[in-house]
C-alpha cells in the first residue's frame, strides 16, 4: 500500500514536470508565432492560452464523458486539431532542419503522449447508482424456448363464387 503511494504520488510529479515544461514551451513557441504574424504581445499570450489549455480542457471533458459512458468522438476530434494546432505552431518556430523540427516537436508529442496515458486509465464503465436510488433488477432467467411446430396450412373455408370478375393478384 505504501509502495503504491509512493509510486503514484512519483508518477504525478513526473506528469506535473513534463506536463509544465511542454506547457511552458508550447504556449511560448504559439505566442511567439503570433506575435511574429503581426499580432499584438497580448493576443499572442491570449492566442497561447486559448489553444493549449483548450487542449488540456478536452483531454479532461474525454475522461468525464468516458466515465459517464456518453459519447467521446468529436470532443477527441478537436483535442487533435488543438494538439496539432500547437504541434504546427511549434514547428513553424523552429530552425528549418529536420532536427529543428523535431526538437521543436518534442513538448507537443510529449503532452499528447501523456494525454494518451492518463485518458487509456480511465474508467470506462458507467458509475454506480446513488444509494437511494433503486438497484436495477436482473431478469429472472428464463427456461429455454422451444421452437414452434410446422403447422400445416389448410385452405380457407369459403369457396368464392365463380361469377366474381377476375382482379389480378387474387387467387381464385
Amino acid at each position: 500500500m505504501i509502495r503504491e503511494r509512493a509510486e503514484s504520488g512519483v508518477r504525478v510529479l513526473i506528469l506535473l514536470a513534463i506536463g509544465t515544461m511542454a506547457g511552458a514551451a508550447a504556449f511560448t513557441h504559439v505566442h511567439d508565432l503570433t506575435v511574429a504574424h503581426g499580432q499584438p504581445d497580448w493576443i499572442g499570450w491570449a492566442n497561447a492560452v486559448a489553444v493549449e489549455l483548450m487542449a488540456i480542457y478536452l483531454g479532461l471533458e474525454i475522461r468525464v464523458r468516458r466515465r459517464d459512458g456518453r459519447p467521446v468522438a468529436l470532443v477527441g476530434v478537436l483535442l487533435v486539431a488543438f494538439a496539432l494546432l500547437s504541434l504546427a505552431a511549434q514547428v513553424a518556430e523552429a530552425e528549418p532542419s529536420v532536427w529543428g523540427w523535431i526538437v521543436a516537436a518534442v513538448p507537443s508529442l510529449a503532452f499528447l503522449a501523456l494525454v494518451k496515458v492518463v485518458l487509456s486509465s480511465a474508467p470506462t464503465t458507467a458509475p454506480a447508482p446513488e444509494p437511494d436510488q433503486p438497484q436495477p433488477v436482473e431478469p429472472a432467467p428464463q427456461a429455454p424456448v422451444m421452437p414452434p411446430a410446422s403447422v400445416p396450412v389448410l385452405p380457407p373455408a369459403v369457396v368464392v363464387p365463380s361469377n366474381r370478375p377476375q382482379v389480378v393478384g387474387i387467387i381464385r
